[in-house]
């Protein structure tokens, strides 16, 4: 076991890797090692909880058992109308994605001196996972994602024995790819408070249908503001929200076929504000998507 570094023969007791890895029970000295899970009604903390769950005990059956709760517990698919004769299904989460954020969060979490657990909230509209300890080590606020490093090594080399993670720093990048294929926004981590690392993960269910989401870099937003590049929402020049709303009416009339990518290019809107006005047009019963989200097309209503 020493050799593994489970077992630390200096002070004659396990490591904190040999506890979390197989310990009978690894809260008694590390109560904050576990994942607390907690599934809300609406889209805060004040509404109905509809399910909570603890996962609990060594590393070898609790990321067993998360792993086939993410995965048959989260992931939900329903039919969506495509045409008279054929319907697809709609995904709200990929699985894969939120294994990934859900085991790097146990991977690198801060073990020592913090008993939070790792909160792992469902919303209506989203997954937040949140664990203590921000960035470690080469990893700071202007290289992340692209660089890695590892707060807890003798965990991370556990969890890559076990087949939960790899040590080759494609996490996020794997997530984004994964989001972006199921129709999902790019992920969102809150970097602002240095004691806890959080992500975001938006509901693809909810988001209204005919939105082309594309976008594929993850959002790091620190202080409240998006630091994933310098678009702003000032959109055409500068003008405000009604003037935009038009000019996407507009673009809409005139070319039926428009994808939300030409629309941002055209009217130099980044396309996470573009997907809002869509949906407040749509809202306002000013726009509608007619036929299928990818060869459909654009309706002015008014």
């Amino acid at each position: 076991m020493a050799s593994l570094r489970l077992f630390d023969t200096r002070y004659n007791c396990p490591t904190y890797a040999g506890l979390l890895l197989l310990g009978i029970d690894p809260q008694y000295f590390i109560p904050g090692a576990y994942i607390q899970y907690v599934k809300f009604a609406g889209k805060n903390r004040a509404t109905k909880v509809l399910k909570e769950n603890r996962f609990k005990g060594n590393l070898i059956s609790m990321l067993k058992e998360l792993e086939y709760f993410i995965k048959y517990s989260i992931e939900y698919k329903r039919p969506e109308f495509v045409s008279v004769l054929r319907e697809e299904p709609r995904i709200n989460y990929p699985w894969e994605a939120i294994r990934e954020l859900a085991m790097n969060a146990v991977m690198h979490r801060a073990y020592n001196g913090n008993n939070s657990p790792i909160k792992f909230y469902e919303y209506s509209d989203r997954i937040e996972i949140d664990n203590p300890g921000n960035l470690y080590g080469k990893v700071n606020l202007e290289n992340f994602p692209n660089e890695t490093d590892y707060r807890n090594p003798n965990i991370a080399e556990i969890m890559l024995n076990l087949g939960y993670v790899n040590r080759f720093g494609s996490g996020v990048n794997t997530v984004s790819t994964l989001l972006e294929e199921n129709g999902n926004p790019p992920a969102q981590f809150l970097l602002s408070d240095y004691t806890t690392f959080k992500v975001v993960v938006e509901n693809a269910d909810v988001i209204g249908n005919g939105t082309d989401v594309t976008e594929k870099t993850p959002h790091v937003i620190i202080n409240g503001t998006d630091e994933t590049k310098n678009d702003t929402d000032s959109g055409i020049n500068g003008t405000d929200n009604i003037t935009r709303e038009d000019a996407i009416v507009e673009l809409m009339r005139k070319n039926r076929r428009i994808s939300v990518r030409e629309i941002s290019a055209q009217l130099n809107i980044p396309r996470r504000t573009l997907f809002r006005i869509i949906d407040s047009l749509k809202t306002a019963n000013r726009i509608k998507r007619v036929g299928p989200e990818k060869s459909g097309t654009w309706e002015v209503i008014e």
